[in-house]
């Protein structure tokens, strides 16, 4: 994959629609640890796909391609986790016009924690932005310490602290909610 990621970064088209093809169901997989519903992940998966087409470019080849991707796929599937919210937000959905319709997070575990966090991870960003991207490579994309410090060009302390903090903060975030 390491040789598919430099051949796209450097314009061979072949090499990006390979690499693109070869990566998706693990980035459909990982959408899916962040969002509940499976169109959700969809969605966030083509987002994530269409950035990587885009920004291969960027991609400086200094660590490991999927330590880049992972930063693309949860930068994607939160930012779809939020235009979700938005236009549900603008428009009113069945559920809204509908009296005792059950609302997912109690109709489901697994997809009202996902929300949760989603809602905590957002919080995080709205205080303490710094503190986002490392918890979500670590306890999301479950990146080892060193990678993620490598990624985010940061000390391994800086990463070790930020994610500590990151998690207090949404472990209060979750307890409140």
């Amino acid at each position: 994959m390491e040789e598919l990621a430099r051949r796209a970064r450097e314009g061979d088209q072949a090499a990006l629609d390979g690499l693109l093809r070869r990566i998706q169901p693990d980035v459909l997989r990982r959408c899916a640890r962040f969002l509940p519903y499976r169109q959700d992940a969809e969605e966030a998966c083509q987002d994530a796909l269409l950035r990587v087409a885009r920004n291969i470019g960027s991609f400086k080849g200094n660590s490991l391609f999927t330590t880049w991707l992972y930063t693309v796929v949860s930068n994607s599937a939160r930012q779809t986790y939020r235009s979700m919210k938005r236009r549900s937000a603008e428009m009113p959905t069945e559920a809204d016009r509908i009296p005792h319709q059950r609302d997912p997070r109690t109709t489901s575990v697994i997809a009202g924690s996902r929300i949760d966090l989603l809602e905590a991870l957002d919080r995080l960003e709205q205080e303490r932005p710094n503190l986002v991207a490392p918890l979500v490579l670590r306890d999301l994309c479950q990146m080892d310490y060193n990678e993620i410090a490598e990624e985010l060009e940061l000390a391994l302390g800086t990463v070790k602290s930020r994610i500590h903090e990151g998690r207090k903060h949404v472990r209060k975030s979750l307890t409140v909610s």
